[in-house]
């Protein structure tokens, strides 16, 4: 193996992990308790990526990058099953994969996004930062959560990563997004998206409670 490429399981799921979010698992087929237990013996976290469509069982075919995921609150069930929370920590790019053993692994190496000019950057991060926090406003608003504070990550890249996680779009829009290597353009897609739904959400939450009711008389 070339420097910076390592050895990683891999998991492939109807999910899209991003770095700095979380993914509430819970392991009940064999090969991946398998996984999970080779894990932890070897202290090494696992891969997180997305299968392909049309995939088959138990010959799944991954998206080539996916995001790295470390094991915390692992609970070992008397039936072996697992339950577990996989932090997303970084993303990587699969160069070779093989089925040696009862699950998925593959070599892979670091996937990173370019390094972008400081102003521009700060500026499209502002203004994503500003549309998320009005759009998360709105949800709770309209969820009747007022009053909670939510925290956004600092730097540019993690926070385009945790909006494209909050997100409500298809997998493959998702996946899109995690295989962008400019933060800026991921922020500026996302700001996109904001303004789209947020006239929608403002919208519906203009709304009277009654204003959809049919009218019986």
């Amino acid at each position: 193996m070339s420097t910076g490429t390592i050895e990683l399981a891999l998991f492939p799921l109807n999910v899209v992990l991003f770095p700095g979010t979380v993914l509430p698992l819970h392991i009940f087929e064999p090969r991946y308790r398998q996984m999970i237990s080779d894990c932890q013996q070897e202290e090494k976290p696992f891969g997180v990526v997305l299968v392909t469509p049309g995939s088959k069982f138990m010959a799944e075919v991954p998206y080539a990058v996916g995001t790295m995921a470390e094991i915390h609150d692992l609970d070992h069930l008397p039936d072996g099953r697992y339950t577990l929370v996989g932090a997303g920590t970084t993303r990587f790019r699969i160069i070779s994969q093989h089925r040696e053993k009862v699950y998925l692994s593959g070599i892979v190496e670091p996937f990173t996004d370019n390094v972008e000019p400081q102003p521009k950057l700060i500026r499209v991060m502002k203004q994503a930062r500003g549309l998320f926090n009005d759009y998360l406003n709105m949800l709770l608003e309209a969820a009747n959560e007022t009053g909670i504070q939510t925290s956004l990550p600092e730097p540019p890249e993690e926070l385009s990563h945790f909006i494209a996680y909050f997100l409500d779009m298809q997998n493959e829009a998702k996946q899109q997004m995690l295989e962008l290597t400019s933060t800026c353009q991921r922020l500026q897609e996302e700001i996109a998206i904001l303004q789209r739904e947020i006239p929608f959400l403002r919208q519906i939450l203009s709304k009277g409670p009654y204003d959809d009711r049919s009218r019986l008389n």
